[in-house]
């Protein structure tokens, strides 16, 4: 990541737990997320937290005259776009050139289960196909790294116990389900977050021993700083 003060485009920014991190740190963050009630959850969380930033309801084809961003961010996003070249090729624009596009979704397609279908992925990446739509983006630079060794196994069995009993069948369109997957499993108050992160700490750090492991895949590129 570039230092503070470069401008942060989040794509599907949920209840905005990462950008009021961002924001914190001095980035200039703004946040896009087609779900009412999170969206409105995240500005909540600006205003409370006192920290400046922008969330916008709705797509970020709205955007109108928002480009040039230092770093365009997905987390858990290009899975719930059936076009998925055409979302990358949307989100490379809004970068300036040698921006940055970081994205991060569920790993391995073979590992589709229910708890995919009941928040409305379309897919799971294996890391070879993800990097190479990245490259046919027009990006450079590519890189990845797999996470969630071990404890993303563990909650990959829980979660797809829950969505098969209680999930799956409840009739949700697609739309419907996305928009509810910001907002399972999210930490209700603070100090829920806190208690999250400290407990997943020891995981977290047992992760940077497996780097090539893990039901989840981070991967990133550059827009080249001189295009033809």
């Amino acid at each position: 990541m570039p230092a503070p003060p470069a401008r942060v485009l989040e794509i599907g920014c949920g209840q905005g737990a990462v950008g009021v991190r961002l924001a914190a740190a001095g980035y200039d963050w703004t946040g896009v997320e087609l779900d009412g009630t999170s969206a409105q959850v995240a500005r909540q969380r600006l205003e409370h937290a006192g920290v400046p930033g922008q969330v916008v309801h709705g797509s970020v084809e709205g955007l109108m005259g928002a480009d040039g961003f230092d770093v365009v961010c997905a987390f858990e996003v290009l899975e719930h776009i059936e076009d998925d070249r055409a979302a990358l090729a949307a989100w490379v624009d809004r970068l300036r050139p040698g921006g940055l596009l970081l994205i991060s979704t569920p790993a391995w397609q073979d590992r589709y289960g229910p708890m995919d279908r009941a928040v409305g992925h379309f897919r799971r990446y294996d890391p070879p196909s993800l990097g190479a739509l990245l490259g046919d983006a027009g990006l450079v630079d590519v890189g990845q790294r797999l996470y969630g060794m071990p404890l993303g196994y563990v909650l990959e069995v829980v979660r797809n116990q829950i969505a098969r009993h209680r999930l799956e069948s409840d009739g949700a369109s697609v739309t419907d389900r996305t928009a509810r997957s910001g907002r399972l499993f999210q930490p209700s108050t603070p100090l829920a977050g806190l208690v999250t992160r400290a407990g997943t700490w020891p995981f977290r750090k047992l992760q940077r021993a497996f780097p090539r492991t893990g039901t989840g895949l981070v991967v990133w590129g550059r827009r080249p700083a001189a295009e033809l």
